[in-house]
């Protein structure tokens, strides 16, 4: 059986469900509390972090480097091109929105909303809160300047980049920290990927706590 070590509001192992869902992989997804550092995990990725994949016989971390891996062993369907400039730009907007986007955006409001409680760290810090909450913005503005140009963020196919970007939208979603009314190519891309069978278990999520946002799930959010 294979299976997922994952988080369900850790945007990197929803990139790798994502790819899995896309390429028709299918997995069971354990939860995995990775903070408390549990020495069974620890032996799965002395990192300590999630998404790990069981696949076969072997294990396998890094969130990209899975989805490199899986795109490499499954290339039905390619979410990466096969010209190398198209594969850069993928590349390049993967790594935005796993570092850039996540450290202004979403480790600030996922992080303090509903990390800080779940790990018994104390109140949100309101200034990494507002922090996050203008970058989100600057985010959402630079990301319709691409749509406006493309009908993925890539390019004219959806690939990896697509994953990378709603992976993180989809978690901030979840405690209704987007405004899709800034953007309608923004609100419009994210409706397209939503209703992919990719996206349905996403949408069923449920974290403890946390109850889902009305529209969360709602493909005419």
């Amino acid at each position: 059986m294979n299976r997922l070590y994952h988080f369900p509001l850790s945007p990197f192992s929803r990139k790798v469900r994502l790819c899995l869902a896309e390429k028709r992989i299918e997995v069971e997804l354990v939860e995995e509390r990775y903070w408390e550092q549990d020495a069974a995990f620890l032996r799965r990725n002395p990192a300590g972090k999630v998404p790990v994949l069981r696949l076969g016989n072997r294990t396998l971390s890094e969130s990209q480097a899975i989805c490199e891996y899986l795109e490499e062993v499954y290339p039905t369907p390619a979410l990466l091109p096969r010209d190398p400039d198209a594969r850069f730009e993928v590349r390049r907007l993967v790594a935005w929105f796993d570092d850039k986007f996540y450290r202004d955006v979403t480790s600030k409001l996922i992080g303090e909303r509903v990390f800080r409680k779940i790990m018994g760290t104390g109140y949100p810090d309101s200034t990494n809160v507002k922090a996050g909450a203008r970058a989100i913005k600057q985010h959402l503005d630079y990301m319709a300047s691409i749509l406006d140009q493309r009908r993925w963020l890539a390019g004219n196919e959806m690939t990896m980049a697509d994953f990378a970007a709603a992976a993180q939208l989809s978690c901030l979603d979840y405690i209704s920290d987007v405004d899709w009314h800034r953007s309608s190519v923004v609100k419009d891309w994210y409706a397209k990927l939503k209703s992919r069978p990719a996206f349905r278990s996403l949408l069923a999520d449920q974290v403890s706590g946390f109850p889902q946002p009305a529209h969360y799930a709602d493909l005419d959010f």
